[in-house]
């Protein structure tokens, strides 16, 4: 049974009763750009590559739901997604002869900013990993919860109405979820009624939910693989589940025993993380950009002493130390700074903090984040500052054991140095 917060009166779950959450962000690189220009918002938006003066070829990364109207879709040929849905700045400029051509026929492109879009998913991952035990980060912008021990079935659609709430309302985009027995049917359910879907599937209602489908919506079937499953006479889950798996395991091997699984909502899997975390961070925004120093440091002082909490209650160790300071309109910046081996020390995280804020503390600042990065889980004594102080040669006062270097190894996996302004890497408070 897990420590965290549950509804009151809730008792344990049989095993075969797992509260299984999909989250899956709808649109996500759209949705970020959105946040970054609300003027974008309702308009067709493509975000990709390839459409920029002088380019001959690129793709689409993601598109608005109002661009896939006019047929653009994601991996499409940028070329493709132009004939389609002209560029609305081209459009302005008087670059089309077309007479019948409207404003309403173009759109927006935005380049990919992969940076920007990971600071967003680090604040919908923190929201994440508050209201679930144990999460499963399948990509940037989708993941799957066990939340067992969190809610019951009674009150399911609540509890993930609540998760859909927090992230609209603390982060600014949708997301569709879907919740279930098992980590296949969450996932589909949680396709089933997007953009902003919330779709619950009790234990008994997975067969009726999934028979109906076309085979296509089945968790891990492509294009290629339903072709197959129509070319055997099977159009729907129902279909499937149905069938003798023996023919299903002659064409697909073993593949065809999960799909035949998979079709009656059989699966065993388990909501589990990929690995330990790499880093703890914690991120707040101000409704406003802010100028004042003293309310920017006293926030830093909230975030440190909640990331060190974290990191103390995991009983994890960390060597590296940093701050993310957003400033209009979305400059993500990021400072960090290394230890000469892995601590556990608070008051340190704290006075580091402030240390690399020291140059933002005049610039407006829209949001803030403190991190800890370069994690050992160990169960040997907590070390501090001071113990590496007495145990490390060659190490002297504070200020020398934690100084940066001229930060010429920036990576992400890096032990050493603060990363130059605008270039944080995409692990950067992952």
């Amino acid at each position: 049974m897990s420590d965290g917060p549950r509804l009151p009166g809730v008792e344990g779950e049989d095993d075969e009763d797992r509260i299984v959450c999909h989250v899956d962000a709808d649109c996500f690189y759209a949705a970020c750009e959105r946040l970054r220009d609300p003027e974008l918002r309702g308009e067709p938006l493509v975000v990709g590559m390839g459409y920029e003066a002088g380019a001959t070829n690129g793709a689409v990364a993601t598109a608005s739901y109002e661009a896939r109207e006019f047929g653009v879709e994601s991996a499409q040929a940028i070329s493709t997604a132009l004939e389609r849905l002209p560029r609305r700045a081209a459009f302005e400029d008087g670059a089309f002869d077309d007479p019948d051509l409207e404003r309403g026929d173009t759109g927006y492109y935005r380049p990919v900013d992969m940076e920007y879009y990971e600071s967003v998913a680090a604040d919908v991952r923190e929201i994440l990993h508050d209201c679930a035990d144990v999460v499963r980060e399948v990509s940037i912008d989708e993941a799957y919860l066990d939340v067992t021990e969190r809610t019951a079935w009674e009150v399911a659609d609540g509890f993930a109405r609540h998760v859909k709430d927090r992230i609209r309302r603390e982060v600014g985009v949708t997301v569709s979820v879907g919740v279930a027995p098992t980590m296949s049917t969450a996932k589909i359910a949680s396709d089933f009624d997007k953009p902003d879907g919330l779709t619950v599937v009790e234990p008994g209602d997975v067969r009726g939910f999934l028979a109906p489908l076309a085979v296509d919506l089945l968790h891990g079937v492509g294009p290629v693989t339903a072709r197959e499953l129509r070319e055997m006479g099977l159009e729907t889950a129902g279909d499937v589940a149905a069938a003798d798996p023996e023919p299903l395991v002659d064409r697909f091997g073993e593949r065809g025993r999960e799909l035949y699984d998979r079709a009656r909502g059989e699966d065993d899997r388990r909501v589990e993380p990929k690995g330990d975390p790499k880093s703890f961070s914690r991120e707040s925004a101000f409704a406003d950009p802010v100028e004042a120093p003293t309310p920017k440091y006293e926030l830093i002082e909230t975030l440190a002493a909640a990331v060190a909490d974290r990191a103390r209650r995991e009983g994890a160790l960390y060597r590296t130390i940093g701050v993310k300071a957003v400033t209009p309109p979305y400059d993500v910046n990021t400072r960090e700074r290394s230890l000469p081996g892995p601590i556990d020390d608070p008051d340190l995280v704290d006075r580091i903090a402030r240390d690399l804020f020291t140059e933002f503390e005049n610039a407006p600042v829209r949001k803030l984040g403190v991190r800890v990065a370069n994690l050992e889980f160990a169960t040997a004594d907590q070390a501090s500052l001071e113990s590496w102080e007495r145990d490390a040669d060659g190490i002297g006062t504070d200020s020398d054991a934690v100084s940066a270097d001229d930060g010429s190894d920036g990576g992400p996996d890096s032990d050493r140095g603060d990363r130059p302004a605008g270039q944080s890497s995409l692990a950067d408070f992952r």
